[in-house]
């Protein structure tokens, strides 16, 4: 038997943090596609059931085409049960739009919900069982007391929140992993984190994160995608596989620009982070400026941008980097620079990491240049 577990789609995410409109548009659309394809890939697999372990949506105002979208693959895939279990951005945002629910849409409430994948008609070899509860303030401190479960069969349980090893009462996001060790488990199924993570929960099971159907952000780079098990009903054993599925992938690519004194040598420096490392045309990539460079450098981040936003879907540039100043240099200068910057290193309600920034800035306004980064 297989089954897909996958968490935190975030459908109808604005995607506007870094994207212009049209990009953030596109994304948007394109986070929908992925899941519609990691759908079909299921069926062409043959797999039995597809859990959602919460954040199917990021908003409770879901639009009616991710709406229709949805509820069209789960009625139009009949033959694979869905287990959704709303995580703390869904509020119910999907089903409270539906007149009807799909007979293949099984969820669960604030009390733990069992469900038999097999196990009646398999007199062979172990059920298979999917339970699960959605956390809330109210639960969170006494429902792992209540679980339950048939250790004779092999049990699949769905969670939506941080793991801890402590308790948390009161805080319905943190799942108390200690709680959940010898309780039967062969496999938690879990959502909240966005990067893909399994560990052993005790001797049986293991707990499971498959992250983010797509890296929404640059805090989110990497290969992102679902977790496809694959149980043998015969002895009960669960094989597990990462599966990268994203259409686009995210790079943060560090260049320490360390020396340069222009902006043509910085991007260089660039060029060869670059160059010869296979990132796809397609990708969202994002460059971070890091090192040290003299405070009279030149450095032009529109022009760098210019020069490397057509490779890829989406550049972005941030500028880590920090000024060196050479004040011994500048000691006993009668110019006005040396005066200006003498002045600043004088000012003892300045931090000291910001007087070479300032320098910076008002060396370029003495030399009557335009000031393109301030």
């Amino acid at each position: 038997m297989k089954i897909i577990h996958c968490a935190d789609i975030h459908l109808d995410s604005k995607m506007s943090a870094n994207l212009t409109k049209e990009k953030a548009r596109e994304r948007k659309t394109e986070l929908l596609t992925t899941f519609q394809n990691m759908v079909t890939y299921g069926a062409e697999q043959g797999v039995a059931a597809i859990i959602i372990a919460g954040d199917l949506f990021d908003t409770k105002n879901v639009s009616a085409t991710a709406r229709n979208v949805v509820k069209d693959l789960i009625q139009g895939h009949p033959k694979i049960a869905f287990y959704y279990l709303q995580g703390n951005h869904d509020e119910g945002s999907f089903t409270s739009g539906l007149s009807e629910l799909p007979e293949n849409l099984h969820l669960f409430g604030n009390n733990w919900t069992s469900y038999e994948l097999s196990g009646t008609e398999n007199t062979s070899g172990k059920g298979v069982a999917v339970t699960g509860v959605e956390l809330t303030p109210e639960n969170s401190g006494s429902i792992y007391n209540t679980l339950s479960l048939d250790v004779d069969q092999c049990n699949i349980v769905v969670l939506h929140g941080q793991e801890s090893e402590y308790s948390a009462r009161d805080k319905a996001e943190i799942i108390h992993l200690t709680a959940l060790k010898n309780k039967g488990i062969d496999y938690l199924a879990l959502g909240h984190i966005h990067s893909y993570k399994k560990e052993r929960l005790d001797a049986r099971g293991v707990y499971c994160y498959p992250g983010c159907l797509e890296g929404r952000g640059f805090d989110e780079c990497g290969e992102h995608g679902f977790v496809m098990l694959d149980i043998d009903e015969l002895t009960g054993t669960i094989d597990s596989t990462f599966i990268p599925f994203a259409s686009r992938k995210l790079y943060t690519i560090p260049v320490d620009i360390t020396g340069c004194e222009s902006t043509t040598e910085i991007m260089e420096r660039m060029r060869a982070e670059t160059a010869g490392k296979g990132y796809p045309e397609k990708s969202l990539i994002k460059y971070e400026l890091v090192g040290k460079i003299d405070v009279e450098s030149e450095k032009d981040i529109d022009f760098l941008l210019h020069q490397f936003s057509h490779l890829f879907y989406f550049v972005k540039i941030k500028d880590s980097s920090e000024y060196l100043v050479d004040y011994a240099a500048f000691a006993k200068d009668k110019s006005l620079k040396g005066e200006f910057i003498r002045t600043v290193m004088g000012r003892a309600d300045l931090p000291e990491e910001d007087k070479a920034t300032v320098i910076h800035y008002g060396l370029q306004a003495l030399a009557g240049e335009e000031i393109l980064d301030a």
